[in-house]
């Protein structure tokens, strides 16, 4: 199958024609049509310092019905005692900067969280097209995620935690709001242990682009955040 190179015109390949693991484009830009276009069709961008942007949509896709929300008996006793105070939207750039600060440090390597990936989404913040959940101990930030949401969608882009527990806290604290929400879909991407323990299973790439039709994420449509 063969990688597409994008150009400055808007516009995706076809998600089918994706790489078996999941390449499906390099290049464009991180603008805000870009960004919206490509989460619309069920694409996101995901590169290391140094390369180009590339673009994914893997089959299987790991996703969250928040129904379907698995909390272990453990957490449940943890968060009983209320360890934490939750929030959203609280500081949406502070939660970036940690998901960035402590991937970057976990290895050495770097994260896929560039400088220009921060700004991309602070702007998607700032036009009402992503959002955070955070964990405060006192005045500190503990745990948090973030992320895109279109329609009845959230696509979950990174998490953190400097405290136990506190990014799975953040997690069912964001599935429950979704749910509240009338949300019937959140996009986990990738595939973690953490993840498929919490309730998230992995469903067919093309299964998937029905899913987000189910949730009003219209491809080529007007895009309407209702988070």
């Amino acid at each position: 199958m063969p990688c597409y190179q994008l150009d400055d015109e808007l516009w995706f390949p076809p998600t089918e024609a994706a790489e078996d693991y999941g390449l499906l484009a390099v290049g464009g830009d991180l603008s805000v049509n870009r960004l919206l276009l490509a989460y619309s069709l069920g694409i996101f961008p995901w590169y290391n310092p140094g390369e180009p942007i590339l673009w994914w949509s893997p089959d299987p896709r790991c996703v969250l019905y928040p129904a379907q929300l698995h909390i272990s008996r453990s957490l449940k006793r943890f968060m009983r005692k209320q360890p934490f105070r939750l929030s959203v939207n609280e500081n949406f750039a502070a939660v970036v900067y940690w998901c960035r600060r402590l991937r970057a440090a976990r290895d050495g390597s770097g994260t896929w969280i560039t400088p220009e990936m921060q700004h991309a989404y602070l702007e998607l913040h700032r036009l009402g097209f992503a959002h955070s959940v955070e964990c405060w101990q006192e005045d500190e930030l503990v745990g948090g995620i973030y992320g895109v949401c279109l329609g009845r969608c959230f696509f979950g882009e990174s998490m953190f935690s400097r405290s136990t527990n506190a990014s799975k806290v953040a997690l069912v604290h964001l599935v429950r709001t979704l749910e509240e929400k009338g949300f019937v879909l959140l996009d986990c991407q990738q595939t973690t242990d953490h993840l498929l323990s919490m309730g998230a299973q992995e469903i067919a790439r093309c299964d998937f682009q029905e899913q987000l039709r189910r949730a009003e994420v219209p491809p080529n449509g007007p895009l309407v955040s209702r988070f």
